[in-house]
């Protein structure tokens, strides 16, 4: 299954994604969000849609696509997960799971403008895998139960100001990780079944230029690893967010120029869709 939030901000209508329709879920659920999640979704969704209850929403295509998970109470991220992107940023593979935090006003539509922050020189792109629980989840006995808690999996971008990430960073990375909008997700929550986790190719480009171009099948630590990890650190609420990383080809690496104004950048997963995003520069606002 595909889910998707269509409309303004703050309006957005949740929908399941068939094809070249859009299935109004406002008969369930007021939104992609936590208690939706833990409801036994899936088996609601299908019930409903098999008895005519979702009715199509019109004019779908010309609404705004929003973040298909509403705000989540956490945006938990692992750094340098894929041994080359390790390698170009000078870091050896790491051992354990390097975990950074996002807040949740990070976390926007997969088309909207990113604002470059104030001062920033060093704004980067990293596409990733994004997991998004599904059932509270603490203390995982084993890796194996992992996947009972994921709800399904998103397209994210984890943009990233550089020089805030790791000059004035105190040792802490989450600075260059924090400004709002700096984590475009969509455009669709894509249900465990309906893809291979394990071997997704992942893609980025600026001003139509190819950056990064992987696989997921390159991660050091795998999902199942990553939310048994972290389980036994934090307890993952119903629609949380986990990114889990990025492949080489980001600008940090020195190989491409940072993010200036008037960049596009576009990001996409076998499978879960693509992003595309105009940075534009930060302006004083009264």
């Amino acid at each position: 299954m595909k889910f998707a939030r269509l409309g303004a901000v703050g309006a957005e209508i949740p929908v399941l994604v068939e094809g070249d329709r859009h299935l109004d879920l406002r008969s369930l659920t007021s939104d992609v969000n936590g208690d939706f999640l833990a409801s036994d979704f899936r088996a609601r969704v299908t019930a409903a849609r098999d008895a005519g209850e979702l009715p199509e929403l019109g004019n779908a295509s010309a609404l705004r696509i929003g973040a298909p998970i509403a705000r989540p109470s956490a945006v938990i991220c692992i750094g340098m997960n894929y041994a080359a992107h390790a390698a170009e940023s000078g870091s050896e593979p790491p051992k354990i799971p390097i975990l950074f935090l996002k807040t949740p006003n990070t976390v926007v539509g997969p088309n909207d403008t990113v604002t470059i922050p104030r001062g920033s020189v060093k704004t980067d792109w990293e596409v990733e895998l994004g997991i998004v629980i599904g059932t509270r989840t603490a203390y995982l006995d084993s890796p194996d139960e992992s996947l009972a808690h994921v709800a399904g999996f998103v397209l994210a971008n984890d943009v990233s100001e550089r020089d805030f990430q790791m000059a004035v960073s105190g040792g802490q990375w989450s600075k260059g990780k924090i400004a709002a909008g700096f984590n475009p997700t969509g455009p669709w929550l894509v249900t465990p079944d309906e893809i291979d986790h394990r071997a997704l190719g992942l893609r980025s480009f600026v001003n139509g230029e190819p950056r990064q171009d992987s696989d997921t099948s390159d991660m050091i630590f795998t999902v199942e690893h990553i939310v048994h990890h972290l389980s036994q650190y934090v307890t993952l609420e119903p629609g949380d967010l986990i990114l889990t990383g990025t492949p080489q080809g980001v600008a940090l690496s020195g190989d491409f120029p940072y993010i200036a104004p008037g960049d596009v950048v576009e990001v996409e997963i076998d499978g879960l869709g693509r992003q595309r995003q105009e940075f534009v520069a930060w302006e004083a606002t009264r």
